[in-house]
């Protein structure tokens, strides 16, 4: 990835098209740029959710997988190129094992919700669902590797953790518990 961009309005997307990272162009309906698209997405309410009050682990965290996500975008960009390293989703496992092993475990479903920060990443969660689902479909019909999906499913994983700390955080003083689900059936049956 030499090329760095110079100019933003190059109009050269007018037709339709969209220049790719190894200077090919192709359909910006394609599932290679739908793909890119949701990944750029996902970091993008990532930014949002670093615009909130966070702990600092969580914020260092992110800013890191924002790094990480930059890179699989890359890596979606130029067909047959490895950027994004095993290491990298190693790193969200640990993370995973790091956050949860603070939380009570669940015992109904929960609700998105709860702190504005918590809210914010279950979005981004729900968004890096739709950016799996996309690399998936990519993976369809053309050669991907398995790091951008496995980095994905973990890291939709690792998002509904983060939302479950974040809602106990309590940096804006509303923190607390999660959201639960209220279901007719627990209720009916006395849980």
């Amino acid at each position: 990835m030499s090329n760095r961009l110079t100019q933003i309005a190059t109009r050269t997307g007018d037709d339709g098209t969209t220049g790719l990272g190894d200077g090919t162009r192709t359909r910006k309906d394609a599932l290679r740029v739908q793909a890119m698209g949701d990944v750029d997405e996902l970091n993008a309410t990532l930014g949002v959710l670093l615009a909130e009050p966070l702990p600092d682990d969580v914020r260092a965290l992110l800013v890191a997988i924002q790094h990480e996500l930059f890179n699989l975008g890359g890596e979606l960009s130029i067909p047959g190129y490895e950027l994004l390293k095993a290491e990298a989703v190693a790193r969200l496992d640990e993370a995973l094992e790091h956050f949860n092993a603070q939380l009570p475990r669940l015992k109904e479903f929960i609700l998105p919700g709860g702190t504005r920060s918590a809210a914010l990443a279950h979005v981004s969660r729900t968004v890096a669902r739709r950016a799996e689902r996309a690399v998936v479909a990519l993976a369809a019909h053309e050669a991907v590797n398995a790091a951008p999906r496995q980095y994905l499913n973990r890291l939709s994983d690792l998002l509904f953790v983060l939302a479950r700390v974040l809602n106990r955080a309590n940096l804006d003083g509303k923190g607390g518990d999660d959201v639960y689900w209220r279901s007719e059936r627990l209720a009916r049956d006395g849980g």
